[in-house]
């Protein structure tokens, strides 16, 4: 049995995200919060929230025990992207492309 999360329309590259997820994937749960806990990354402060909130789900809605789960898959996807105009030299635009990512942790029990 498998539990998810979804954080949807994240203001973070998806880039910047995956980093991070391939690090604490395949991690039991407790070693990866804490490992997301003192990254120095702002993606990782998102992770943490839906890796909580994944767990959290395993716990009550499935009654799964938390010893026993471990990060089965963690991505992050891209989301919408604002187009945004800077303006450049000789009256020409420059594009700049605000990204955002859709963050989804999967927490199973380890058997």
């Amino acid at each position: 049995m498998e539990a998810r999360a979804i954080a949807k329309y994240v203001r973070i590259s998806p880039l910047k995200v995956n980093y991070i997820c391939s690090e604490i994937r395949g991690k039991q749960v407790d070693e990866a919060l804490a490992m997301l806990k003192v990254t120095p990354k702002r993606g990782a402060r998102e992770l943490y929230k839906v890796l909580n909130s994944a767990v959290a789900n395993a716990e009550h809605n499935l009654h799964l025990d938390r010893g026993n789960l471990f990060v089965k898959d963690a991505k992050a996807n891209d989301g919408p992207t604002m187009k945004r105009i800077r303006p450049k030299a000789k009256g020409s635009a420059y594009p700049i492309l605000k990204r955002s990512s859709h963050i989804s942790v999967v927490v199973a029990e380890r058997d």
